[in-house]
């Protein structure tokens, strides 16, 4: 588990073909890799990854073939920057989102206008992935714990501020850059609470009663 506020940058070193997966080889820069061991969980912008042979300031990660395929790590080369933290601890301030790590997908930039001194984004989400992006609800991509502005479809926006623009790779980001995205995991169980009471057979009512039992509101009228 992780809160979506990268704790330093890093840089690819190496990518190796393992029989039909990758060994990763990653730089860790700033990160205080002191308190990694071997087996803990590091998130590689948004990814999730288990540490390896952690050595001087980097480690080495396996990334399996359907990580290849959802995530944009399979298109990095060695000289690639990318966001890192470390997985959460019950002392950890939740200065983000909880973010799980496991990425749903790969989304597109499609601008990035100046506003002061900030920069608005507009980006692209893939389609299955709309209904779980709401105005000020938080999404996280490449690792990062954004507030989304506003929502157009599968088109959303977010406001970066120069601490993120400066410490993580979204400074880099430019029309066409694909990035890895992970919406929130509250909304992904609600739909699957309410999606387990339909295949069950229980319709609207029960679902709003089941909600009305633990203190939420009932439907006008109700």
């Amino acid at each position: 588990m992780f809160t979506g506020i990268i704790q330093a940058m890093g840089e690819i070193e190496a990518m190796e073909p393992r029989a039909g997966d990758v060994r990763l080889r990653v730089a860790c820069g700033e990160l205080d890799l002191g308190t990694v061991s071997a087996g803990d969980s590091i998130a590689v912008s948004g990814v999730c990854l288990t540490a390896l042979d952690i050595e001087g300031e980097g480690f080495s990660a396996d990334v399996s073939s359907e990580t290849l395929r959802r995530t944009t790590l399979g298109g990095l080369a060695p000289g690639a920057t990318v966001n890192l933290e470390k997985s959460l601890l019950p002392t950890t301030p939740l200065g983000g989102h909880f973010v799980s790590g496991h990425v749903d997908g790969v989304g597109e930039v499609l601008e990035c206008v100046e506003d002061a001194r900030s920069v608005r984004m507009r980006l692209a989400a893939p389609a299955e992935l709309a209904r779980y992006i709401a105005v000020k609800g938080s999404v996280c991509v490449d690792g990062v714990s954004l507030t989304v502005n506003e929502v157009d479809g599968a088109r959303f926006g977010v406001n970066i501020i120069p601490h993120t623009l400066e410490h993580t790779t979204l400074g880099g980001f430019a029309p066409g850059r694909r990035f890895n995205i992970e919406v929130d995991l509250i909304a992904r169980y609600l739909e699957r609470l309410f999606s387990a009471d339909a295949t069950a057979g229980a319709g609207a009512a029960s679902r709003h009663g089941r909600l009305a039992g633990h203190g939420f509101p009932g439907r006008a009228g109700s």
